[in-house]
């Protein structure tokens, strides 16, 4: 490591973090991103955790999640999801899933519908209660300005 200066480590490794970002969907693994950076899969492994606190895999894997949780909250099925962000098992996509998460992805998707029921039968509940005081909303009004009752039986 003392043969390369800090700076052109970490844009190698910056590089292969960009690499995973752009095609976590396809099936790639830690020889295609270790090639993006030009090392070694071993010495990559070791920098990338030592700047990202995380393995490549690690990294591919929670990239996945986060993009499965957006195509979820999007209304996509759960095995339109799995097969669009790069997995290839359902039953792998939805272990890791529960365990990022907390729920497995349908109970995630029902979790979603219900929250979005509540957001659209009760939308004070979700909007802050400084911001509704300013514009004088309460849990009766229409939200259109001018005819707002008063906060203080919220």
């Amino acid at each position: 490591m003392d043969q390369y200066p800090r700076n052109y480590l970490y844009r190698r490794i910056v590089q292969s973090k960009l690499f995973i970002d752009a095609h976590y969907a396809d099936a790639i693994d830690i020889d295609n991103i270790s090639n993006e950076a030009y090392f070694s899969k071993f010495h990559f492994i070791r920098l990338f955790k030592e700047i990202y606190e995380k393995t490549p895999h690690q990294y591919l894997i929670a990239v996945r999640i986060n993009h499965a949780i957006t195509f979820l909250k999007q209304g996509f099925s759960v095995s339109e999801v799995c097969s669009s962000v790069g997995f290839e098992s359902l039953t792998s996509f939805s272990t890791l899933f529960k365990r990022t998460v907390g729920v497995s992805p349908s109970n995630f998707v029902l979790q979603e519908q219900l929250r979005k029921k509540q957001v659209a039968d009760k939308p004070l509940l979700y909007i802050p209660g400084c911001f509704a005081l300013k514009h004088e909303w309460t849990k009766d009004s229409n939200f259109e300005e001018g005819s707002f009752e008063s906060l203080t039986d919220l």
